[in-house]
């Protein structure tokens, strides 16, 4: 069982509509583990509860027509207000925000406090964007329906940097964007040496170490160059 720390290294609110979502991802692998271990706080919070409509709607017609609804600053700002802190971090999860990368995650994890807020249906009104959040967030060139997948994808990404999460804190520098060489990481062989007649490359099993390390830096570039070839022209755009 991990070892329960006195005081969360970081605590992450989230406000949605559906905090259901989040009971059985707060419970499980490397995010249940830092919940279970008190190295961070995950709260989801039901945006219902700041609404102040008797059938507790938290969305309405947007002004001037069009398509779907759109979610309303009350319940939204009053969450904030709750919740905040003075060293909180308000994010919206949104398509306008710059895409999530690996500096962004190690710059929330030096943060205290996230306050996550999940959009649904059309977006949120446009004074939420304006007047209430510090940072949006984006995962991607695609729409999903609320930003609830979204916040668990920054949640993790930004846990799983804090000390003492990960059970191996090696696996950080091994990992694909990893600070220092912002590439893929190398291609990984575990037992059987020989499956299908496919065998484990022999520098693998040949004990030399510094082999190893120059295979793997050797085919880290290799495996960038070949799928991922913006990794190498902008390795700025992955670094602190």
């Amino acid at each position: 069982m991990p070892v329960q720390t006195s005081c969360p290294s970081l605590v992450i609110d989230v406000v949605t509509i559906f905090p259901e979502m989040f009971t059985a991802w707060r419970g499980a692998g490397v995010v249940g583990k830092a919940v279970e271990s008190g190295r961070v706080a995950v709260r989801a919070h039901d945006l219902r509860a700041w609404s102040q409509d008797k059938h507790r709607k938290t969305d309405d017609y947007p002004f001037g027509g069009g398509a779907g609804m759109v979610m309303c600053p009350e319940p939204l700002f009053a969450a904030v207000d709750s919740l905040c802190a003075g060293d909180s971090t308000v994010i919206l999860m949104s398509p306008r925000g710059p895409v999530l990368t690996q500096s962004m995650a190690r710059s929330l994890a030096a943060r205290k406090h996230l306050i996550l807020l999940c959009g649904r249906y059309e977006g949120v009104d446009e004074r939420v964007h304006e007047h209430l959040v510090d940072l949006e967030i984006s995962i991607g060139d695609y729409i999903l329906s609320g930003g609830e997948l979204a916040a668990m994808v920054v949640a993790e990404a930004t846990m799983r940097l804090l000390p003492g999460v990960l059970g191996d804190a090696e696996s950080l520098e091994q990992d694909s964007f990893a600070p220092g060489h912002g590439m893929l990481g190398w291609p990984q062989y575990t037992r059987p040496r020989e499956y299908r007649g496919l065998a484990v490359p022999d520098v693998l099993l040949s004990g030399n170490h510094a082999q190893i390390a120059a295979w793997r830096r050797e085919q880290a570039r290799e495996l960038t160059g070949r799928l991922r070839p913006d990794l190498l022209r902008e390795p700025a755009a992955h670094e602190e």
